[in-house]
């Protein structure tokens, strides 16, 4: 972990609905920069990990530290204004609202941090170029393909330049052809704009390319290799 910045810190997190254990103790360090996979069988508790990490939701004990902020010390409203500025959110069936165009789907997260309209739309059709999404940018969810959603989505999850992007099942709903575009494209996000992707992933070609593979069982994490012979090794 040395000369590593770590992007997120994950201490002691435990998580239960009921009499049911679903997150037993996990300490966990993201450094920035990092493609991070995790990956597991169903109901090793992967999904509610990445939903704490990402604020959704609260651990029963433990502390989440993300670029420097314990955000478990953060009242309701600091969280969210913290959420839609540092966490990008990228989901399996992308969660676009099908009344906006692409363009607007992208600039609503920076509307609701407070950029102006122009600086939203500025930013917005940047991110969509680099998608590859120019001449798509007036089409409504309804008029695009399940690659090009995605993509939408990814810029979605970029717009107010976050901390970390939080991706579950990213891959989970593309073909094979639109499903290698989206690995490519989380890499080349990684090396072009230092931007930091934890993925939960049954993608075992994905988790393969990933710096790190994080495993997990039954509540736990059984291997985390360390982010510098990561890092070094890629």
């Amino acid at each position: 972990m040395e000369n590593q910045e770590i992007c997120i810190s994950l201490r002691g997190i435990t998580k239960s609905f009921g009499s049911l254990k679903v997150l037993k103790g996990i300490d966990l360090d993201i450094a920035k920069g990092e493609v991070v996979s995790i990956v597991g069988p169903s109901g090793a508790g992967k999904t509610t990990l990445l939903q704490i990490a990402g604020t959704l939701d609260t651990a029963d004990s433990g502390s989440v530290v993300i670029n420097g902020t314990d955000v478990s010390r953060l009242g309701e409203s600091a969280m969210a204004r913290f959420r839609n500025r540092q966490i990008g959110f990228v989901f399996q069936f992308h969660q676009l609202l099908p009344e906006f165009t692409a363009l607007e789907n992208v600039m609503i997260p920076a509307l609701i941090a407070g950029s102006s309209r122009k600086a939203a739309r500025s930013r917005a059709e940047e991110l969509l170029a680099f998608m590859g999404l120019s001449e798509r940018a007036d089409h409504k969810p309804a008029e695009l393909s399940g690659g090009e959603k995605q993509r939408v989505a990814v810029a979605r999850a970029l717009v107010n330049k976050p901390a970390v992007v939080l991706a579950d099942e990213p891959s989970g709903s593309l073909d094979t052809a639109n499903k290698e575009e989206l690995h490519a494209l989380f890499f080349r996000l990684r090396d072009e704009m230092g931007q930091t992707f934890v993925i939960v992933t049954h993608d075992e070609q994905l988790a393969a390319t990933t710096d790190r593979t994080i495993h997990m069982k039954d509540g736990m994490v059984m291997q985390v290799p360390s982010p510098q012979i990561a890092i070094d090794e890629k």
